[in-house]
């Protein structure tokens, strides 16, 4: 979604609470709030797609846009796109973050297939820790072919969010991503360095992302912990 749209969706939200627009009322027609808002009615149908896939309206073909019921917010749900950085700010947590390195590599084949690439293509390779009341909960290797991050990552360079560094120097906008929850083996190194304690346990997030092209931009390996972060996905019927 364009910046412009995420604006607008905002505002529209701004409008239905001051409105006190309530549960079951209609929206105005894309042409109205088009002309309220001095916007184009793509935006407006943007900003109404994101409302929906929220679930805070429902769009009936031929009938409207409807205001629907808000549902609790469940933390860290898994049918909606949250950066690791956002599930530790969700858990209440203050995040700190710790650079390992970026690189530009030779791309592995498990990237390289998720990537859609040759193996031994040139990647950039990202990996950090998060860091939450000074225990490690989160680490994070991320492949981002050179083709498409160019120059625009490097270490002097980068810090805070990598969704937002991508879109801001490079153009990416990350609309989407595929994500496979797997138990990573206790040897792995990289799941050994979020081992703090008996408790702790470790969930690996294998996740290819996409941008409004569709194309496969990022493929990360993210460690998180069990015991920090809880995963809940909503079934309907």
């Amino acid at each position: 979604m364009s910046v412009k749209q995420e604006q607008i969706k905002h505002q529209i939200e701004r409008w239905i609470q001051e409105h006190h627009i309530r549960p079951g009322d209609r929206l105005p027609s894309e042409s109205a709030l088009a002309g309220q808002f001095n916007v184009c009615r793509t935006t407006i149908r943007g900003a109404i797609r994101r409302l929906r896939n929220e679930g805070k309206v429902f769009v009936k073909h031929g009938s409207g846009t409807f205001i629907t019921r808000n549902l609790q917010t469940i933390p860290s749900s898994l049918d909606r796109l949250y950066s690791i950085g956002d599930m530790i700010r969700s858990a209440g947590l203050t995040e700190e973050q710790r650079l390992e390195y970026i690189r530009q590599t030779a791309c592995p084949e498990e990237a390289a297939e998720q990537l859609e690439m040759k193996k031994g293509e040139p990647v950039i390779q990202l990996e950090r820790s998060r860091m939450a009341n000074l225990e490690p909960v989160a680490h994070s290797i991320n492949y981002i072919p050179v083709s498409i991050a160019g120059k625009t990552l490097e270490a002097e360079g980068f810090s805070g969010s990598l969704f937002q560094h991508l879109e801001q120097h490079a153009g990416i906008h990350i609309v989407g991503a595929d994500s496979q929850i797997i138990v990573p083996s206790p040897t792995d190194v990289h799941c050994q360095k979020l081992l703090t304690g008996p408790e702790s346990n470790v969930l690996l997030l294998k996740q290819i992302h996409y941008d409004e092209m569709n194309r496969r931009v990022l493929y990360s390996l993210d460690y998180v912990r069990s015991d920090i972060f809880t995963f809940w996905i909503r079934r309907t019927r």
